[in-house]
């Protein structure tokens, strides 16, 4: 299971379409076990798993996979979607059939692309969606790119992502979800997504069985960060993780790995807005989290195991991470 964490303001977001409606949320939190006193700090993440689950009972709700946000899109909709696609040759193919879908299946926003000679260029309009927490444009951005992504077996660098509202509180959060820093304040209702042209010509390197697995993770495959080893800061992160069951490797030790110099090494990821430490201190937060939310060990137990020479260091590390004691993530 991931160890990845999202924000919980992408909960809240979520949850605010429930709120609309008139729903009473609290049960959707403690069907997915998130304990109301951490539910509203701002420095609260949850698990991919948990995530889901609130994702699904708003599925349930609203018997609609945008929930309610714009014309009903049918549960399964986005399987089907993806099955149309599973065949096609090259990511060229692939994105020409996400705009054929969109022109025939109800409720999905119109995508539209243009292939230049150097930069693909991939619209969508969202500009039907009721959407004022962004959330819709957000899913569906991650649904186009992390798919198409997945199909040809490696991260699309995105060169631009034009989001069309005002940057966000959380802005932030966008650079480990698309790779880069998006633009805001585009053209009204039009989402747009530019990356290199040599790369429509990319095999799909996926089957239907392949499928099958990814599509069996949804919703969670809509919020789970993919590591296609594409960047540096991807290949530090696999590196640091086997520290989790290990000896933590140090920066020295990294570059080694990568046959790059420590100084390099630190430029690289300064470039990606991160750095080794930063990138080992996500490693263990989302390890504490996911352990604590699942009961998996005590406290203590877990302080040894991520590598704090005393539980009141890791104590102390926790709060930092997440505004709470480590006791508050224990799920009722």
């Amino acid at each position: 299971m991931s160890t990845q964490t999202v924000p919980i303001h992408v909960v809240h977001r979520l949850l605010k379409q429930a709120q609309r409606r008139g729903t009473d949320v609290m049960p959707l939190l403690r069907a997915a076990g998130i304990p109301g006193d951490i539910a509203y700090r701002p420095k609260t993440r949850v698990t991919i798993e948990q995530m889901a689950k609130v994702t699904r009972g708003l599925w349930q709700l609203t018997n609609d996979e945008l929930f309610g946000i714009g014309p009903p899109i049918p549960l399964g909709t986005m399987k089907f979607v993806a099955l149309s696609i599973i065949h096609a040759p090259d990511l060229r193919e692939v994105i020409i059939r996400f705009c054929g879908a969109s022109k025939v299946l109800t409720g999905v926003p119109r995508v539209k692309a243009d292939f230049g000679a150097t930069i693909a260029r991939v619209e969508m309009d969202v500009s039907k969606l009721d959407d004022p927490e962004h959330l819709g444009t957000e899913l569906l951005i991650a649904l186009v790119h992390r798919l198409s992504s997945w199909l040809i077996g490696r991260r699309i660098p995105l060169k631009t992502v034009r989001l069309p509202y005002p940057e966000p509180p959380y802005a932030a959060d966008y650079q480990p979800m698309y790779g880069r820093m998006p633009t805001f304040d585009g053209p009204e209702g039009r989402v747009a997504l530019e990356f290199d042209s040599a790369l429509l010509d990319a095999p799909v390197v996926r089957d239907e069985k392949d499928l099958a697995e990814y599509m069996s993770d949804q919703p969670g495959v809509w919020y789970a960060r993919r590591d296609f080893g594409s960047t540096t800061a991807d290949q530090v992160r696999k590196i640091l993780e086997r520290g989790l069951s290990g000896t933590w490797p140090s920066a020295e030790e990294i570059a080694d790995r990568l046959s790059v110099s420590v100084q390099h090494l630190r430029r690289l990821l300064r470039d990606q807005k991160t750095s080794v430490s930063e990138i080992k201190e996500e490693i263990l937060r989302d390890a504490a989290i996911a352990s604590l939310v699942r009961g998996e060990e005590s406290v203590d137990d877990l302080a040894v195991r991520l590598g704090f020479s005393e539980a009141s260091a890791f104590r102390r590390a926790f709060r930092r991470w997440t505004g709470s004691p480590p006791g508050a993530y224990r799920s009722e």
